[in-house]
């Protein structure tokens, strides 16, 4: 039975079988790795509650919190999921339309 661990910010948790076991904020699947790719495409923290709306102000906030506290962790899980590491490890290529190509195994 996986087990929910708090984290020293009141609104972000882990669990192996939520997100992969990312922080994720609480009661939600979104994970602390998504706030901060939204924050770096351009997207203000409003703009993440505006989209989101059953996210409260202070969990969108406290997951920034959190990045700073784990920065290094968290560029990690972030640098080892961009879609080139992706397809190297899964064995894939985009086509042309946009679909992932898998080669044979």
């Amino acid at each position: 039975m996986a087990t929910t661990v708090r984290t020293e910010h009141p609104h972000i948790v882990s669990n192996p079988k939520v997100a992969g076991g990312k922080a994720t904020i609480a009661g939600t699947r979104v994970s602390v790795v998504f706030i901060v790719r939204q924050l770096r495409a351009g997207d203000r923290p409003e703009d993440i509650l505006a989209s989101y709306p059953h996210l409260v102000p202070a969990a969108v906030y406290d997951s920034i919190s959190y990045y700073y506290d784990h920065q290094d962790e968290t560029d990690r899980v972030i640098e080892g999921s961009t879609p080139e590491v992706m397809a190297e490890r899964y064995g894939f290529t985009v086509g042309e339309d946009g679909r992932l190509v898998f080669k044979n195994r």
